[in-house]
């Protein structure tokens, strides 16, 4: 006995796959192909139980599992939708973020923030190395990809070591290229912590997203081949959009 599904698909009693696994190809087919839409709600439980004869428990199993896999998402209250397909990054320091989409065929864009000196000192002065009595550059920047914003970067720069950075066209140009092609400071060791964050409401504001999206923190302590830090970046991505790959040889 089979069961007729929403476009065809079927249920196979008879069959040695057990049915939730049965319903979620049939759920997971519907998402990866596009059939259902990124931010599309779903047919609930209660209509999965009428259109495939199944039980509230197994839809509500296999709907957990795919959220779980990160295919879709609930919001209380109104049901369940289809997230958005993540993307793939590697660490900022193997590949500009911006390098790495371009080259997976996303359209990309940079919005500039905030460009300004500031005083030195604090916790940021401190892993730079520099004082109170010293400036450094501060760089905050917006990341689209296909039109929607993914990231905001926030980078500091000590004033005395790329004297001329608030010159620089930093939207279409790479912070890192910049500071390695006008002022001789080429990236060699880099300190990377990384850790989910609770978003501020500007920050969701200004990242286009719902409460409650999961955000990730990357921050990055920059230095050249002599040991001089001469960088220190905050990265905050959209969890829901963004995953990020660590590759390592041992």
């Amino acid at each position: 006995m089979a069961d007729q599904g929403l476009s065809g698909e079927t249920l196979d009693r008879n069959a040695a796959v057990p049915l939730y696994v049965q319903l979620a190809d049939v759920l997971r087919s519907k998402i990866q192909s596009g059939e259902w839409k990124p931010d599309q709600r779903i047919p609930s439980e209660n209509e999965l139980n009428q259109i495939y004869g199944i039980s509230r428990m197994t839809a509500r199993n296999v709907l957990s599992k795919l959220v779980d896999e990160g295919l879709l998402f609930r919001v209380h209250g109104k049901g369940t939708f289809v997230a958005h397909q993540k993307i793939s990054t590697k660490s900022p320091s193997y590949q500009g973020i911006r390098e790495q989409l371009e080259q997976q065929g996303f359209a990309t864009r940079t919005e500039m923030l905030e460009l300004e000196r500031i005083d030195g000192g604090g916790r940021i002065g401190q892993i730079l190395g520099i004082g109170e009595t010293e400036s450094l550059f501060m760089v905050r920047r917006l990341r689209y990809a296909e039109d929607e914003p993914i990231s905001i970067h926030e980078s500091y720069v000590p004033e005395r070591l790329a004297p001329k950075l608030l010159e620089a066209d930093l939207v279409t140009r790479q912070l890192c290229t910049v500071l390695e092609e006008n002022h001789q400071l080429r990236m060699a060791n880099v300190i990377e912590t990384l850790e989910s964050s609770v978003p501020s409401k500007s920050t969701l504001t200004t990242l286009k997203a719902r409460t409650g999206t999961p955000v990730l923190l990357l921050e990055q302590r920059i230095s050249n081949d002599d040991g001089t830090p001469f960088e220190f970046t905050r990265i905050l991505f959209r969890g829901d959009k963004v995953r990020l790959e660590f590759s390592y040889s041992l």
